[in-house]
């Protein structure tokens, strides 16, 4: 559930839920004979299968059922001629103005004092946030820390006594083929429990840029999100996040964010709200056999180099496009999906050695990575009490070639806050502002610049492309 809303890219739906969206189901029985008389051999068949009665019952307690509302704007309705009436200058829907919304995933305790994990989608952007224990108590609850580019957050409860809490396993030690159980609240439906087994790891669904899903056979729905993924030993070794679908129900291939990941982010996101990345400066792509053999790389491995950003530690290091980065630090890179995940968890200012191979030869250079920018920027009016609800952040060059932009043209729209003028002018994440009062703006800098140049009783003219590459003009009203 992201928004308040299933959303499906490429097939792969995050399994948050709607409030409203239970499915009801007939259930068919089918008899056959003998049906209350079962043989010694299934009786033995049966009691040599694994029960996770115990394990269930021991750590359901420590799930919870997680309720968001949130501030959303609603966007088209039929006309007579079977389209939608279209918004000005764009020919998509009109937005209707905000309204309330409702949600629903999962989380898991994981300290007695009621910290609980769970996913980013499921309380991005939430109003309020309540949560539901096995034992019907319910709580407020409050965001600690959230991280986007991994889906996890971190949320707290207030309790009057100590809680049970799951314990936390190491997903490195996970093999395919091991048996893994998932407890959370698909459809609504709290404390239900499905098992499985790990089908593969290191999955890259292309959810964000440090995919390394935990893919699992194990049913999981919309409303498991943010719900433990349990070995057989009782130790939770994933987060359960998306499943891949076409119709939006489980077909048997569930992903989870694998718990040492989060491990690693916890100390952080708990202290600070936020993650701190290490920053190398190169855009990459996987390696083909034909790459390889026109590369002289002795086989399909590793990371090509596509760009190198300007003044970026790879730059500074001597790291050139067409490099292939064969190893981070002393890990082997064999995917290029690898990569960005090494990077970021390196230490900001740390010195490491990164092979390469250049025209066939291995070369190890030492590269001092850097600090990660904060890539998004809360834009207010100088109106204080006025608010434009708009979170921005610099284009990268790959992304202004991609959409045909000058270089420098357009700041990326990142986020937009729940009932604020940009929503009601129907400003969307992944819109590019182009032009601010009919001036072209090419930064945050810029467009700040021409924001505080803005009569104060006049709305703010924007120009946008559109993700769909539609262009045109909206007009944000400060309220």
């Amino acid at each position: 559930m992201r928004n308040g809303k299933e959303v499906i890219v490429a097939g792969v739906v995050v399994a948050g839920l709607g409030v409203g969206g239970f499915v009801a189901g007939r259930m068919t029985q089918v008899p056959f004979a003998g049906a209350n008389m079962q043989s010694p051999a299934a009786t033995a068949v049966n009691r040599s299968l694994p029960s996770f009665a115990d394990l269930a019952a021991k750590f359901s307690p420590a799930v919870v059922n997680i309720k968001v509302s949130k501030i959303e704007p609603v966007l088209g309705e039929e006309t007579p001629f079977g389209g939608e009436f279209p918004f000005p200058g764009f020919g998509g829907p009109a937005p209707r103005g905000p309204e309330k919304r409702q949600g629903a995933g999962s989380g898991f305790i994981i300290r007695k004092d009621g910290l609980i994990l769970t996913n980013n989608h499921v309380v991005e952007n939430a109003q309020h946030i309540s949560v539901t224990l096995s034992d019907k108590q319910e709580y407020k609850a409050k965001i600690i820390g959230r991280d986007p580019k991994t889906d996890l957050a971190v949320i707290k409860i207030e309790a009057k006594k100590d809680l049970p809490a799951a314990p936390l396993g190491d997903s490195e030690a996970l093999r395919v083929g091991d048996w893994v159980l998932a407890i959370g609240n698909p459809f609504g439906l709290s404390n239900t429990v499905t098992a499985g087994i790990v089908s593969a790891k290191g999955r890259v669904i292309g959810s964000g840029p440090y995919d390394d899903y935990i893919q699992t056979d194990a049913p999981i729905n919309p409303g498991n999100s943010g719900g433990p993924l349990f070995t057989a030993a009782g130790e939770v070794i994933g987060i359960n996040t998306a499943i891949f679908s076409q119709s939006g129900g489980n077909v048997g291939i569930g992903f989870a964010v694998p718990i040492n990941q989060a491990k690693a982010l916890l100390p952080e996101l708990e202290s600070k709200g936020s993650v701190s990345r290490a920053w190398l400066g190169v855009s990459v792509q996987p390696m083909t056999a034909e790459l390889a053999r026109s590369l002289n790389v002795d086989k399909a491995r590793g990371a090509l180099v596509a760009e190198v950003m300007d003044k970026s530690p790879a730059e500074k290091a001597g790291i050139k496009r067409g490099d292939v980065i064969v190893s981070y630090d002393g890990k082997k890179i064999d995917e290029s999906s690898a990569l960005p995940a090494l990077v970021a968890s390196s230490s900001v200012g740390k010195t490491v050695p990164v092979e390469i191979v250049r025209d066939g030869k291995s070369l190890t250079l030492s590269v001092t990575v850097s600090k990660l920018a904060d890539e998004t920027v809360a834009l207010d009016s100088r109106r204080e009490k006025s608010q434009w609800g708009l979170a921005l952040r610099e284009l990268r060059p790959q992304e202004r070639a991609r959409l045909g932009l000058r270089d420098p043209e357009g700041v990326l729209v990142n986020q937009v806050a729940p009932g604020s003028p940009a929503v009601e002018a129907g400003v969307k994440p992944g819109d590019v502002i182009l032009q601010v009062n009919q001036v072209s703006v090419g930064s945050i800098e810029g467009l700040k610049g021409e924001i505080d140049k803005a009569k104060p009783d006049k709305p703010l003219l924007l120009l946008l492309r559109r993700a769909d590459g539609n262009t045109g003009f909206v007009a944000l009203a400060a309220k």
